[in-house]
């Protein structure tokens, strides 16, 4: 059995996971994922008890009973990169024994809702509308430096994205993973559209935003809104879902992302006054996970 060193799994010397600094008893099978730091505060209000809070950097964390369940809410910031911390030390902190630095005998299996905001990419997601990401599309390549990826991929429908958006961005091949399907039909009903969503590296140039620096394929965005594949269209743009489909299929968790649809890319619309819209969608997720 490996001894994993520790140089690859820090721990603090409180016994805590380095960027998190959750314990692992302090963690729940539930979890609520957000990126900034202000709406786990926000979301810790709606709780009806608090048994802990850690802040380290971007990663803040609450555990604590909604409606007699016991959730973790924590948030990973902006970027997929920031996604490959937390899923990795989320799992460290459930399936490795931090005394032993051993994979324990039984596997703990996490339910994780990443709830965000995003831009609308059709007219049928105007702003407002909640997503639930059935699909997501990686623009970020994490998943590529994890043996076996392709085993959570559909490389059709990859290969159908290259062939439709005439794909002119050298050395980077987008990737498609599913999510959970019990767990988009436990958390989406009817109620919310079923997505697919492209998780972008970049907030910018990577999303079609045009400033001072000239884009490498000006018509990608377009591109992306008329592409279709099995009567499906890319509905929205975000930062992190790929990376938590991705690594969480590859570990066995069960994981989804849903969106409020803050800004129309479409219409060029866009709500600053959103708040309250994601604490609708934040209760929905709270009373169905």
């Amino acid at each position: 059995m490996r001894t994993i060193p520790s140089s690859e799994l820090i721990i603090n010397e409180d016994g805590s996971i380095f960027h998190l600094h959750l314990k692992p008893e302090q963690l729940a099978d539930k979890i609520i994922l957000v990126g900034d730091p202000g709406r786990v505060t926000s979301i810790a209000t709606l709780l009806d008890s608090k048994e802990c809070e850690v802040q380290n950097r971007e990663f803040h964390s609450v555990t604590g009973i909604y409606k007699g369940k016991r959730l973790t809410i924590v948030s990973h910031g902006i970027g997929c990169d920031n996604i490959d911390i937390v899923l990795n030390e989320l799992d460290a902190l459930a399936n490795i024994d931090f005394t032993t630095r051993t994979v324990r005998p039984e596997f703990r299996q996490l339910t994780l809702v990443r709830i965000g905001t995003s831009g609308g990419l059709q007219p049928f997601v105007p702003v407002g509308t909640f997503v639930a990401a059935e699909k997501s599309i990686g623009f970020d390549g994490v998943i590529f430096f994890y043996q076996d990826n392709s085993k959570v991929r559909d490389n059709e429908m990859e290969v159908e994205l290259i062939r439709q958006l005439e794909w002119k961005l050298a050395g980077l091949w987008p990737y498609v993973v599913s999510s959970d399907k019990t767990l988009l039909e436990q958390i989406a009903h009817t109620d919310m559209v079923w997505g697919m969503t492209i998780a972008a590296n970049g907030f910018y140039g990577p999303q079609g935003r045009f400033l001072r620096l000239p884009l490498t394929d000006p018509e990608l965005n377009k591109k992306i809104e008329s592409f279709q594949y099995k009567d499906k269209r890319i509905t929205n743009f975000e930062m992190e879902s790929s990376a938590l489909a991705g690594l969480s299929s590859l570990l066995g968790h069960k994981a989804l992302t849903v969106c409020c649809i803050i800004a129309g890319r479409l219409d060029l619309s866009v709500d600053v006054e959103y708040k309250d819209r994601v604490m609708e969608l934040v209760e929905l997720v709270l009373n169905r996970v």
